[in-house]
């Protein structure tokens, strides 16, 4: 499972801003779009300043493609951008808020369960009126379901 840790020895501030990928790369390794890179790291969601090149361009580095793709997964299950974003607070805020971050985590597991149930409950009636069609084809009579007018032709 992705742990995003920190480095074992700090890095400076900034370092080297020609090591790291582009943001094309970026988006590539982590799945997401380019405007979604920036959008992220303008919502606030993105845990380090992004160095950037002599040109200006931007730099990813892994750590920053790791917390990426923790935040592309928490939204991929519905966590709100607003929530994605306190949870970068707490993490960026370092050791102390460890109950708060599990808190959090918690609540947004206990949505997702309730979003799989509805869900499952949706595929059976999906699955139920696959089972009515494929009889209705097999017995020849499939041509009245759901016929509104059914001598209207």
């Amino acid at each position: 499972m992705l742990e995003v840790k920190a480095p074992s020895k700090p890095a400076p501030a900034h370092s080297d801003p020609e090591t790291g990928v582009s943001i094309a790369e970026a988006a590539r390794r982590t799945g997401v779009s380019v405007h979604t890179l920036r959008y992220y790291e303008r919502a606030g969601l993105v845990l380090t300043d992004i160095s950037r090149t002599s040109t200006g361009r931007r730099r990813y580095r892994q750590l920053d493609l790791d917390w990426i793709t923790v935040c592309t997964k928490l939204r991929a299950t519905g966590m709100p951008i607003k929530t994605i974003r306190r949870y970068a607070q707490l993490v960026d805020a370092g050791r102390g808020n460890e109950q708060q971050r599990l808190d959090l985590l918690e609540a947004h597991r206990a949505t997702v369960i309730a979003k799989l149930a509805e869900i499952q409950e949706n595929l059976k009636l999906i699955d139920h009126k696959l089972a009515v069609y494929r009889g209705r084809l097999d017995a020849g009579d499939a041509d009245t379901l759901w016929a509104i007018y059914p001598d209207a032709r």
